[in-house]
């Protein structure tokens, strides 16, 4: 018999006949569907990290918790596992939160619970363990059968009110059970906690805060609202909030990083264990660490610090040990007589995590959707939770307030006519009855009637009735005070601010971790002086910072001297005067801000052609400079003036561009066709003028044009023909007398007198006389007799001209030649110059944006 058969014959597999496999093929007749497996990949993959982000790996802006550290705390507080309670055994608690609110691994919900409890993690623990719940040294805690928790007392204030409507409560997985969607979280959690958290193509790292330095934040903020009615800039946060607050301790270098963390939502804080040098016998030292950096695992650095012992990588460490104890942390590390322990221990800080940094990512989910805050915007996130929190709890408290005001107001009718009202109720043959005459002779509710019929006898006393009279006026007096903080934002914020105070003077310790100096931390420009300086940008985006040249004046009609070297068909479109120290704020055509320091800015000679900008800035596709504008500070009472080349204005607080990221930031919205072409700082009393290239100009006030924020587009300040456009946008604070250039080198000035003040959005008036020998206009300044003007055309050539020779002419003229030019060579640029008072040398102006003052020896200074 042949090895592939059996028995009877057959081969394995195919004893059945073949009819019996035609019929199930016959019957099988399921749909085949073809799908579009990319399509199918994308959508499928896009739905599980949608679910990764919003519903598993980031905190809630609001409570500062991720759903499985929500759920862990709403389960315990079902399961009345309290402060004052008992611990119970955490299989308990993680299976109450699988089973009813969390269907995933309970190893991930008992190391979301384990987390909590852990002192080296968390600031302030949420959850009181009881047993093995880990060690700084990377120990795991023990298996949830044996370990008990509970919840700590700061907790409680997590859950605060939450039985009282404070917040939405959702459908569990299966809607069986109601689970909150966010805590009404007392204390700002986010902050004062920290979270860490990885997603899918993000990931959030928060750092642990001070709960004292967050709150008086937090009470600053709403101080500024109740008392100001303003809003609270970073700038004001950043001296109160310096640095995260690690419950390990250890000193932070320096806040560089950390401001940069407040302000932009992304930095690096580096911070260093806390050690000292002790002497030994026989001339040795050692160094004892005492604090180790937020999340250095103890056991993985004494074994790095071993390793580099073994590998002849650090010579001179003779002992080591850990010496750890209930006490506190202690890691000894013995050295050779003839080692110097300050080297040694800047080797350590250099190749182990006895120096770490901690990477902060301050990405939380706002509205379901994440987003990267900055410090300001995660309390005021937080605030405003805390006021829907607030008014709901208000609004609950006073329902149950007038809710019992009712059945009060009932017993006091029914005392006052007991006689009858026993009558009635004796009289009747039910409480049914009784309740309807109750409520028809005395016109009473049907709460009312049933809290009649319910009442004790022992009420009927003296003493009883002068307690309902007393609660009913402390009812009243409630009820008053809860509709006045309805009523009032300002009386909301008040409880608010009042409340938080309480938990921190209750909770609040002083910080863990110290703020230390980083040798390495100091601005570049402590080591360059500030002083004057010239910058110079061409129109193909070249610029430079120059020394101050003593250009020498010439009369009207000169030549001028060779100024910056430039390319085919470049010229240079903007000079302007600053300080090294100050910042300058770059405006695109596209409507974006960024910002250098001026000595961020390579310094060249005069005849060079400098650096391309996009080297320096993010500047996108097509987007090119069009207006510079020097800042010595941005906490000042001035606006950032803009105008479009179609003729629109806008008005916004230079508040508002205190924090330009590098890769800028929106100053203005633009239509497709628009461009911003000038920006200017002013005050609440200027004048604007608008000059178009065909010679008409108007004026208007400042405030004319309300102030709006960055990301407006703003409004109408004059209205063109189709073939106009801007040219130029000038203050009167600037001069008395409006310069106006064309683009063959005519000019003239005329007295802002002539100009008479309309209304934004008006046709303008005539204010030079276009003619083929001009040409359009190409530039405005506001000067006095003292100014001087550099002009600029497209060869490069300079000419430097005294307003003193510039005629004054009336509005409808054409004026004078003010510069010969080569043949086929036009005018494209203007800039103002003034005289030092101390010692007549020449140096450019600012173009006019920043306030001047004078200084202690004369001279003029920004």
């Amino acid at each position: 018999m042949a090895d592939n058969e059996n028995k009877n014959g057959q081969t394995p597999g195919n004893d059945l006949p073949d009819d019996v496999f035609d019929s199930t093929e016959a019957t099988n007749t399921d749909p085949i569907t073809n799908v579009d497996l990319k399509k199918t990949m994308e959508t499928s993959y896009i739905d599980y990290a949608m679910s990764v982000i919003a519903s598993r790996a980031l905190p809630d802006v609001r409570d500062g918790l991720k759903p499985v550290q929500r759920r862990v705390l709403y389960s315990m507080v079902e399961l009345n596992n309290g402060p004052d309670k008992a611990h119970r055994k955490c299989a308990r608690i993680v299976g109450d939160t699988m089973g009813k609110y969390h269907p995933h691994g309970d190893s991930s919900i008992y190391g979301a619970l384990v987390y909590m409890a852990q002192p080296w993690n968390m600031r302030y623990c949420l959850v009181d363990g009881h047993g093995n719940f880990g060690s700084v040294d990377g120990d795991g805690p023990a298996a949830m059968r044996y370990t008990e928790a509970r919840l700590t007392k700061i907790s409680m204030e997590m859950v605060a009110d939450i039985g009282k409507d404070t917040v939405d409560f959702v459908p569990n997985f299966d809607e069986t059970e109601k689970e909150p969607a966010v805590m009404p979280s007392r204390i700002p959690n986010l902050l004062v906690n920290g979270t860490t958290g990885i997603a899918v193509g993000m990931a959030t790292n928060i750092p642990p805060h001070n709960l004292r330095e967050v709150v008086k934040a937090i009470s600053l903020m709403i101080d500024n609202r109740i008392n100001e009615d303003r809003e609270t800039s970073i700038e004001e946060i950043l001296p109160i909030v310096k640095a995260p607050d690690y419950p390990t301790g250890g000193i932070i270098l320096g806040t560089r990083g950390a401001e940069e963390a407040y302000r932009t939502g992304r930095g690096k804080v580096r911070c260093r264990a806390v050690t000292d040098i002790e002497p030994m016998n026989g001339g040795k030292n050692r160094i004892v660490v005492t604090e180790l950096p937020y999340l250095v695992n103890k056991a993985k650095l004494i074994e790095r610090i071993a390793d580099l012992v073994k590998n002849k990588k650090i010579d001179g460490i003779t002992a080591l040990r850990d010496e750890s104890d209930k006490e506190g942390m202690r890691i000894v590390i013995e050295l050779r007589h003839d080692v110097n322990a300050q080297v040694m221990l800047n080797k350590l800080y250099k190749h182990t995590d006895l120096q770490s940094s901690f990477g902060v990512i301050m990405l939380a989910l706002v509205n379901n959707e994440p987003k990267i805050l900055s410090l300001d915007k995660m309390l005021v996130y937080y605030i405003k939770h805390q006021e829907e929190v607030v008014t709901r709890r208000t609004r609950y408290d006073l329902g149950k307030a007038e809710e019992r005001d009712h059945i009060l107001q009932g017993l006091l009718i029914a005392l006052d006519n007991i006689d009858e009202v026993i009558k009635i109720i004796r009289g009747s043959q039910t409480v049914q009855i009784a309740k309807e005459q109750l409520i028809s002779r005395f016109a009473l509710s049907e709460v009312q009637a049933q809290a009649i019929v319910d009442m004790r006898l022992r009420t009927l006393t003296g003493l009883e009735r002068d307690k309902l009279m007393a609660e009913h006026e402390e009812l009243l007096k409630k009820i008053a005070e809860l509709k006045a903080i309805l009523a009032d934002r300002k009386l909301l914020l008040g409880v608010i601010r009042t409340e938080i105070n309480i938990i921190a003077d209750k909770y609040g310790d002083d910080r863990k971790t110290q703020i230390g100096h980083d040798e390495d931390e100091f601005e570049d420009e402590d080591l360059i002086p500030n002083v004057n300086t010239v910058i110079a940008m061409t129109s193909l985006g070249y610029i430079k910072r120059m020394a101050i040249d003593n250009f020498k004046a010439q009369n009207r009609g000169g030549h001028g001297i060779k100024g910056i070297s430039t390319i085919d068909g470049d010229y240079v479109t903007d000079l302007l005067m600053t300080t090294t120290h100050n910042n300058v704020m770059f405006f695109t055509n596209k409507g974006r801000v960024y910002r250098l320091k001026t000595y961020q800015i390579p310094e060249a000679s005069r005849t060079s052609r400098g650096v391309a900008i996009v080297n320096l800035l993010q500047l996108g596709p097509d987007e090119k400079i069009s207006a510079i504008i020097p800042v010595s500070s941005f906490d000042v009472e001035k606006n950032l003036f803009m105008v479009t080349k179609k003729g629109t204005v806008k008005k916004t607080s230079i508040r508002d561009f205190a924090n330009v990221r590098k890769n800028g930031l929106n100053a203005i919205n633009l239509e497709d066709d628009d461009a911003l072409i000038e920006v200017k700082t002013t005050t609440e009393n200027s004048h604007i003028f608008l000059v178009t290239k065909n010679g008409i100009c108007i004026r208007f006030k400042e405030t004319d044009v309300r102030s709006m924020g960055r990301g407006a587009m703003g409004v109408r300040g004059i209205m063109l023909d189709d073939d106009d456009e801007i040219v130029g946008m000038q203050i009167d604070s600037q001069g008395d007398s409006l310069l106006v250039v064309s683009e063959k080198g005519y000019g003239k000035r005329t007295n802002l007198s002539e100009f008479k003040t309309q209304y934004r959005g008006g046709k303008g008036l005539k204010c030079y006389k276009i003619v083929e020998k001009t040409g359009h206009l190409i530039g405005v300044k506001a000067v006095n007799e003292d100014h001087e003007i550099m002009m600029i055309t497209d060869a490069g050539t300079i000419i430097q001209i005294r307003m003193s020779e510039v005629s004054v002419y009336s509005r409808i003229t054409s004026g004078v030649k003010l510069i010969k030019l080569d043949e086929g060579s036009k005018v494209v640029s203007i800039a103002k110059v003034r005289e030092k008072v101390s010692d007549g040398s020449r140096e450019l102006d600012n173009v006019d944006d920043i306030e001047e003052e004078s200084g202690e020896d004369g001279e003029r200074t920004l």
